[in-house]
């Protein structure tokens, strides 16, 4: 038991997960909110897509910037600033709907904001983690820190379907209220140690991040892989369209769908926080990712939510060893002077392979239909994970997750 939460004795890493989880508690109210508010205006599922697009693109257009910001400034100011910018979104978003204007542009044009402020947030964060925790430490921060995403994807969609029901002026709200706590909470660890390379900005060292990547075999196979395994496999922004389409359920329901992949990934989380991979992690990643899309596939072919809801569930079980595998490999394998730059190239990866899935499934679904849409995606996940298991060896036979020497 002692090892399963051995990261939350470091109260440092506790702040950190705590903040990092209201942060994500609040974007899963805000995501569940807007793509309900949305659909309910417009009935286009396309627009769903651009939801993604919107929080997508800020993160693309500033790869270049995120990075180096994250390994020349304090960490723990950029995130908790970046909290701070999210909670003036949510402040925004319930000004509209608290005047009666909220329509798709607007909306959109807030959410680019919010891209912003996550484009600076996703490298700093995920950088920080290990400057808080010690080497052993570290693995089971990973496993827990994966989590604190995951643990809000079980609370967050239900208690955004839930609040929204009830008002959507509480559901920006009590999102609102949670990035304060969040940035607070992380502004208040004391300052950790942070390396840095001590070289001037230079095109060099902008994209340092990309060169490390590309040199690293295995680290491009794990990222590239999750990028187009999800990119294709993502059904998430298309959930709107299956509650109130296909299975007949409402906002409550909705935020049900949304919560059951992070109900598998969480259960797994907590496993894998006690029963770490210590062999053949590559293979075992490869399996889980082609899993990933069989679950997907039959998402999209259910018709009754008490199978759907299940297959949600195992798609984020899958997802969990997958995206485990890939954060501890990235992490232990890359100098902290270059974190940031190359986690700002993952958050790109990451990004692109949610919230640029989210634009592939709305507009797969607005040509298809949402159900072609999901089973197509699911199946060609599948050929991606044994396309890349024969391109990429080296990620195929990796079999430790310990820190190379």
């Amino acid at each position: 038991m002692d090892d399963r939460f051995a990261a939350f004795r470091n109260k440092r890493f506790l702040r950190y997960w705590l903040a990092r989880f209201f942060a994500a508690f609040a974007v899963q109210i805000v995501s569940v909110s807007v793509t309900w508010q949305i659909y309910a205006l417009t009935r286009d599922p396309f627009d769903l897509g651009l939801i993604g697009l919107c929080q997508f693109l800020p993160a693309l257009a500033l790869v270049l910037v995120t990075g180096p910001v994250a390994d020349r400034y304090s960490r723990r100011w950029i995130m908790g600033l970046s909290t701070l910018v999210e909670g003036i979104g949510a402040a925004l978003l319930l000004a509209l709907t608290w005047m009666d204007l909220v329509s798709p542009v607007p909306v959109f044009v807030i959410l680019i904001g919010f891209g912003i402020a996550r484009a600076f947030f996703g490298p700093a964060a995920s950088s920080l983690v290990v400057n808080l925790v010690t080497k052993d430490e570290l693995a089971n921060a990973v496993a827990w820190n994966s989590s604190s995403w995951q643990v809000a994807s079980i609370v967050g969609p239900v208690a955004g379907g839930l609040l929204y029901g009830l008002s959507p002026h509480i559901a920006y709200g009590t999102a609102l209220a949670l990035f304060l706590v969040g940035s607070g909470l992380v502004l208040s660890i004391s300052a950790p140690a942070q390396h840095s390379s001590g070289e001037p900005a230079s095109f060099q060292t902008v994209v340092a991040g990309f060169r490390f990547i590309f040199r690293e075999k295995v680290v491009l196979g794990a990222i590239s892989l999750d990028l187009f395994a999800v990119l294709l496999g993502g059904a998430v922004a298309l959930m709107p369209v299956f509650a109130h389409d296909v299975l007949g359920v409402g906002p409550w329901g909705a935020g049900l769908l949304r919560s059951a992949p992070g109900v598998g990934a969480i259960l797994t989380a907590a496993w894998l926080a006690a029963h770490p991979v210590r062999d053949r992690a590559g293979h075992i990643m490869f399996v889980f990712v082609a899993l990933f899309g069989v679950f997907t596939a039959l998402f999209g072919l259910s018709t009754t939510p008490w199978l759907s809801i299940p297959a949600l569930a195992l798609m984020g079980a899958a997802d969990m060893i997958s995206v485990y595998i890939r954060e501890t490999l990235l992490q232990l394998w890359t100098p902290d002077e270059v974190r940031g730059r190359v986690n700002a190239v993952n958050g790109i990866f990451v990004g692109a392979s949610n919230e640029l899935g989210e634009f592939r499934a709305g507009l797969m679904a607005a040509w298809l239909g949402a159900v072609p849409a999901v089973v197509i995606g699911g199946i060609a996940t599948v050929a991606v994970a044994a396309i890349w298991s024969a391109a990429f060896p080296q990620l195929r036979q990796a079999r430790s997750l310990a820190a190379r020497e």
